[in-house]
């Protein structure tokens, strides 16, 4: 009877949180919602080690509190949400703890393509972004598998950065954009002999590497640029992410660990977004 009863009260609970929550995100769709919110997910370890936990229950509480953050951005209507999760220094950990973090991370790859999972409930695409050739074989296949099979998802788009950091990022579009305008400068040399309408001046104007180049061979160039990026623990440095992309970003360090973080910092987050969304959207027009 007592166990009947306390169902019955956990689901009136969760039903009424549910409620609310949906109220709340309607009040706040009624002024500019973000159509894009990072996370650098900061105090995993603390967080464990403040408990006496191990490592290992501060990663897994951290997976969970990813979910529900995609989740409330899910319902609040953000397009796409990224998280930092594995950082190429991180590869400098001992190598227990970097095995442990792969091993977690095939798990939870695996995981969430389930058919209960977060991902298929909202229908949302995963895009793995990073340098993946450094990830072990079998997290690096599992990664791909995840992408291709929710490739169709259209409703949100959640992006991991594993073996990333900005300035591999950056280095990585260079690379591509000057490979890119080197292969264009043979194919023009080549026809130049065939074609003499191809001036010299436009064979100069060709050559050049240009802004959007470099962006179109960024990881990141299949997202538009966050509006948010919430960095937990009160910690107010960008560690190496995405700073090619948050020229104009609002940035939210709120000082509990990521797996304390919860609604009330996402609004909390929204809100202030909203209250300089006009400075922002000024701000980008003027670059």
């Amino acid at each position: 009877m007592l166990k009947t009863i306390d169902g019955l009260a956990r689901r009136f609970v969760g039903s009424s949180f549910l409620y609310m929550r949906r109220f709340l995100f309607r009040i706040l769709s009624v002024g500019p919602t973000p159509n894009h919110i990072a996370f650098i997910l900061d105090g995993n370890r603390r967080y464990a080690k403040q408990r006496n936990m191990t490592a290992g229950t501060g990663y897994r509480a951290g997976f969970l509190t990813v979910m529900s953050m995609l989740k409330y951005c899910y319902e609040l209507g953000v397009k796409y949400m990224t998280v930092y999760a594995f950082s190429i220094d991180n590869f400098k950990r001992r190598p227990e703890e970097v095995k442990y973090l792969m091993d977690l991370m095939l798990e939870k790859i695996e995981g969430l393509l389930k058919q209960e999972s977060v991902v298929n409930e909202y229908g949302v695409r995963i895009h793995f972004v990073g340098n993946l050739k450094l990830l072990d074989e079998p997290v690096r296949a599992a990664a791909e598998k995840a992408m291709q099979a929710t490739a169709n998802n259209t409703k949100s788009i959640l992006l991991i950065c594993v073996a990333y950091t900005s300035t591999d990022e950056i280095l990585h579009a260079v690379q591509g954009s000057c490979q890119e305008k080197w292969n264009e400068i043979q194919e023009l040399n080549a026809n130049q002999s065939q074609n003499a309408e191809i001036t010299e001046e436009k064979l100069e104007l060709d050559h050049v590497i240009k802004l959007v180049d470099i962006e179109r061979h960024t990881y990141m160039g299949l997202a538009p640029d966050p509006d948010i990026l919430i960095r937990t623990s009160g910690a107010t440095r960008l560690s190496n992410f995405l700073l090619w992309q948050t020229t104009n970003c609002l940035l939210y360090s709120p000082k509990v660990l990521f797996p304390e973080i919860g609604l009330r910092h996402l609004v909390w987050a929204v809100l202030n977004f909203q209250r300089l969304y006009h400075h922002l959207e000024k701000e980008k027009k003027q670059l």
